[in-house]
């Protein structure tokens, strides 16, 4: 990805916002999309979305807008509000001499600060797992805008002919040994997800990316952001998303317990949902896996690339040692 295309994209685009003279964008963020903080002068602040090529079309944009205004009016969960552009439209679409046209959402500014792994996180999932829950009771009884599009997050997602994030043995560091390791666990979780099914108790529209860069603390409040990566999912692989490279953590046990416990306050969860945790948990981590291999170009992956197949081997060990027969 160009970073000073994509950043004189975003100058451009001020014009389509009405935002103070002067505003300057400054990136935080290069995942899927390129994320940009607004500044101006007398203390203007908002952020915004450049999305990445072919990754979500314009109607699959509008869905997840849709479902997040519905979520604050309705489902007890507050998410940022897009900025109307000056047409009056929440999506703007923009290219430069450089870049094919990229769609864009200018979001409101939220206070806060992204969690560290390392800080104590009980509080925070304590009341992220009571987040999911009211947007998967939400989702339950929603009736979806027509016609819906969005993302899928089910095994034949990660696993199928057509990977959403490639195929995980295409990632740095999946040797022979690991590769056979992970084969062997893809099986197992495609048989067990299959036993488990898609109950409308337990599959549906999800977050899908809860992990701590898309979560705010601000005086000792959780919020969510970025519902970029929603989509159709099981409804605990919200949890997984939520530990999302820090699967190994000591205090993951802890931060499961404190989910759960927040999660149960809200909506009542079944033992056969708790005991499949660990499928999600591994389902996401090939995911993830996956991801770096096909986003190397990316800080995130740089940094997990030495070291994120060989502890994905390990983890999947325990997993098959604790599930397989």
């Amino acid at each position: 990805m160009r970073l000073p295309a994509l950043a004189s994209l975003a100058t451009e685009a001020m014009v389509l916002w009405d935002v103070p003279g002067g505003a300057q964008p400054r990136l935080i963020n290069l995942s899927e999309n390129a994320t940009y903080l607004i500044e101006a002068d007398g203390g203007f602040r908002s952020i915004l979305r450049i999305h990445r090529e072919g990754y979500n079309a314009y109607r699959a944009i509008e869905c997840e807008l849709a479902w997040m205004a519905a979520l604050s009016r309705d489902g007890g969960v507050e998410t940022a509000r897009p900025l109307a552009g000056r047409d009056g439209r929440a999506i703007q679409t923009h290219g430069t001499t450089e870049l094919s046209p990229r769609h864009m959402v200018m979001f409101e500014f939220l206070e806060g600060d992204e969690p560290d792994p390392d800080q104590d996180l009980v509080a925070a999932f304590r009341q992220l797992g009571g987040l999911a829950a009211r947007a998967h009771l939400h989702v339950m009884s929603w009736a979806l805008p027509q016609p819906f599009e969005r993302l899928v997050w089910d095994d034949e997602a990660v696993f199928g002919p057509a990977p959403t994030w490639g195929d995980w043995r295409d990632a740095p560091g999946v040797d022979d040994r690991i590769a056979g390791i992970l084969s062997a666990t893809e099986a197992l979780l495609r048989s067990r997800l299959a036993a488990y099914g898609r109950g409308k108790d337990r599959y549906g529209l999800i977050h899908a990316d809860m992990r701590l860069a898309n979560l705010l603390i601000d005086g000792g409040q959780t919020r969510l952001i970025d519902f970029d990566d929603s989509g159709f999912g099981w409804f605990m692989y919200d949890f997984a998303a939520g530990i999302s490279f820090m699967e190994d953590h000591p205090q993951v046990p802890t931060l499961r317990a404190a989910w759960l416990e927040g999660y149960r306050e809200v909506r009542p969860l079944a033992s056969e949902d708790e005991i499949e945790i660990d499928s999600f948990v591994m389902l996401r981590r090939l995911a993830l896996l996956a991801w770096i291999g096909s986003h190397g170009d990316t800080d995130l992956a740089i940094s997990q690339a030495p070291h994120f197949a060989g502890v994905t081997a390990t983890l999947a060990e325990d997993y098959l040692k604790r599930f397989d027969g």
